[in-house]
Formats: C-alpha cells, sequence, structure tokens
C-alpha cells in the first residue's frame, strides 16, 4: 500500500462518498404507477425531490474532498534530528 496514492484514511472517506451517493440514488427510486390512466403523486414527495439530490451532490463532494486531501507526513522513527538536518 506504500506506492498507492491515496492513504487508508482516504480510501475510506472515497467509500463513504460512494455510499453516500448510493443512498441518495436509491432514495430516488420509486413513484411510478402501473396503471398508466392514474397519476401517481408520489413522484413529487420532498424525499425524490430535495432529499435524494443533497446526498447526491453531498457524496460528490465527500469524494472529491477525499481525493484532493494531501495525507499528512509520518516521521520516521529511525531518523535522528542530525540525519535530518544534512
Amino acid at each position: 500500500m506504500s506506492n498507492f496514492s491515496l492513504s487508508s484514511k482516504n480510501v475510506r472517506f472515497v467509500l463513504i462518498g460512494l455510499i453516500v451517493m448510493v443512498a441518495g440514488y436509491v432514495l430516488m427510486i420509486g413513484g411510478g404507477t402501473s396503471d398508466p390512466n392514474v397519476f401517481n403523486y408520489d413522484m413529487f414527495d420532498f424525499r425524490r425531490l430535495v432529499i435524494s439530490p443533497i446526498l447526491v451532490i453531498l457524496g460528490i463532494v465527500i469524494v472529491i474532498i477525499a481525493i484532493m486531501k494531501k495525507p499528512k507526513e509520518t516521521n520516521e522513527p529511525n531518523q535522528t534530528k542530525e540525519s535530518k538536518n544534512k
């Protein structure tokens, strides 16, 4: 994992962002009707029009931040102050 461009913390945030996006898409499912002569107003539900797009956009923002965030540099315990100054 040392050659991987993202740290494990960043990969976790990417996965969390993807889960949030999938949850938003799942909330958009439904609202249809089996009878074409009956109009179903559930299609214009608050959950489908407001909450699910917000979750999808939030998931995209989380993934972008996870990719762009620079991982913290770790200090190697074998190096002393003298070898760092050289």
